[in-house]
C-alpha cells in the first residue's frame, strides 16, 4: 500500500491484512512500535482511518485518521522531539 505525504514523499508499507509476517511496523515518536493492521472507513464521515496494534503489553488495537498517523509532528506542541512524522516506519 502508498501513502503520499504532504510533502509528496511516498511512503509504502504492509499491513497485516496484506502479509501477517511482514506486516509494517512503525515507531510513535513517544516510543512504542506499532504494527499497522489495515486502513478502514469511519462509516459515518467515511474518513480513511489506520487500524494499529501495539507491539507492547496486551497489544492493544487503536485506531486514528489516517492523515494524522502519516502526517507531520506538531513541532510547536513537541519542539524536543527530534523525530519529523508522528509515525514512523522502520521496517
Amino acid at each position: 500500500m502508498k501513502i503520499l505525504r504532504e510533502n509528496n514523499e511516498e511512503l509504502e508499507f504492509t499491513t497485516i491484512f496484506e502479509d501477517s509476517n511482514n506486516a509494517s511496523i512503525f515507531k510513535h515518536f513517544k516510543g512504542n512500535l506499532y504494527k499497522v493492521v489495515t486502513i478502514a472507513k469511519d462509516c459515518e464521515d467515511l474518513k480513511e482511518m489506520v487500524v494499529y496494534q501495539g507491539q507492547y503489553d496486551d497489544k492493544p488495537c487503536w485506531i486514528r485518521e489516517k492523515d494524522d498517523f502519516f502526517g507531520l509532528l506538531d513541532k510547536e506542541k513537541y519542539p524536543n522531539i527530534e523525530q519529523k512524522y508522528r509515525f514512523e516506519k522502520i521496517k
